[in-house]
């Protein structure tokens, strides 16, 4: 069995706005000095379980040249541009077609393929657990016809994540392997949802992770989502033209059909309606860097619980995350009386909001974005 791990590394980080940009989002950020970006950090845990060669990350045409000046541990034909802005669903039905063809060319068929799709924006230790967890997760699917997902075992009301309801309760054993079947998916909460979950014991932080084999995501994608799933052997003999074709805008009849393909997660997609879904506990700590909030939660903090990255004076300041990575003229960022803020600058712009309303930031890029303000993006 030939596995193979897939890193997503398209997302463009928008709540991370001024200090993400089109071409340096969020899995690109060195958020401390001299420290891996999280898609390193991603390449250097699927290094412990997968070869080089069988690492592939998919993301966007903006990032396709900056991640392959940065990433130098895999073959830079294994990193791909999905040809137009779509969502998950399509580009892993997408990146399905080219391993399908490009280990077809090994003689290894669909279904001596054992996928794992991993993300770029998380942060996750000890790499010892979660290697355990994968590995687990891959001979648990390599030989049942199953989707499968990891859950992450709440420790805080949290609203800003989906979640899983899986039909019975884990055993009380943090550190054993348990797999469930999986109940249903539920979207982010409200705070009152988010507690009640929090308090019971069979309900997980959706990881965004997910395995299967070859073959049963395919078959699967043609049953519950034919939307796609009907035109990823239409890809396959596409891409057959020119299987190391990273650039997918080049070939134009990929283009023309993934173009046309819904804009939809693999979620919605698919998760939420096959028949035949299995949820993992995690056995290691895990944190989603999807908002400014989560670095607190991450990486060194002052004794007044801020986290400060560079040029930085405080007085009477708390519970704040204040970045300043503006170079011009020594540039000094202080505050006084604050708490409970963010506040981050870059040479083009300075963002200041408060701390609970991080996952609205979007909506300053949103609205930059219809003033045709781009120089700021």
């Amino acid at each position: 069995m030939e596995r193979v791990a897939i890193i997503m590394a398209g997302g463009s980080g928008n709540r991370f706005w001024p200090l993400s940009k089109i071409n340096r989002p969020k899995q690109l950020i060195h958020f401390e000095e001299n420290s891996p970006t999280l898609l390193e950090e991603a390449i250097d845990r699927a290094l412990i379980l997968f070869k080089p060669e069988n690492i592939f990350i998919i993301t966007n045409q903006y990032l396709l040249e900056p991640i392959r000046q940065e990433i130098i541990k895999i073959p830079p034909e294994n990193i791909i541009a999905e040809p137009a802005k779509r969502n998950t669903a399509p580009s892993l039905a997408l990146m399905s077609s080219i391993i399908a063809v490009r280990y077809r060319l090994k003689g290894i068929s669909e279904s001596n393929v054992s996928i794992a799709v991993l993300t770029a924006d998380q942060k996750i230790f000890p790499n010892e657990a979660f290697t355990r967890s994968i590995e687990a997760l891959l001979r648990y699917v390599e030989f049942n016809p199953v989707l499968a997902t990891i859950g992450i075992k709440p420790n805080r009301p949290e609203t800003g994540y989906g979640y899983i309801e899986i039909q019975d309760e884990f055993e009380d054993s943090p550190s054993s392997l348990q797999i469930k079947p999986l109940k249903s998916f539920h979207e982010k909460p409200t705070l009152e949802k988010a507690y009640n979950y929090f308090l019971k014991n069979n309900f997980l932080w959706n990881s965004g992770m997910f395995f299967w084999r070859l073959d049963v995501f395919i078959q699967n994608m043609i049953n519950f989502f034919p939307e796609i799933g009907n035109h990823i052997e239409e890809f396959e003999q596409y891409i057959t033209e020119n299987p190391f074709e990273t650039d997918l805008t080049k070939m134009m009849k990929v283009l023309e059909l993934y173009s046309r393909l819904p804009d939809i997660s693999i979620d919605y997609a698919l998760m939420e309606k096959a028949d035949r879904v299995v949820v993992e506990r995690a056995i290691f700590t895990w944190e989603d860097v999807g908002t400014y909030d989560a670095l607190p939660r991450i990486y060194s903090v002052d004794n007044s619980n801020n986290y400060l990255r560079g040029n930085i004076e405080t007085i009477d300041t708390s519970n704040s995350i204040i970045i300043n990575q503006n170079t011009l003229n020594n540039f000094l960022i202080a505050t006084l009386g604050v708490d409970d803020l963010v506040i981050s600058s870059t040479n083009e712009a300075i963002l200041i909001c408060p701390k609970d309303r991080v996952q609205e930031i979007k909506r300053m890029v949103e609205k930059l974005q219809r003033e045709d303000k781009k120089q700021y993006l």
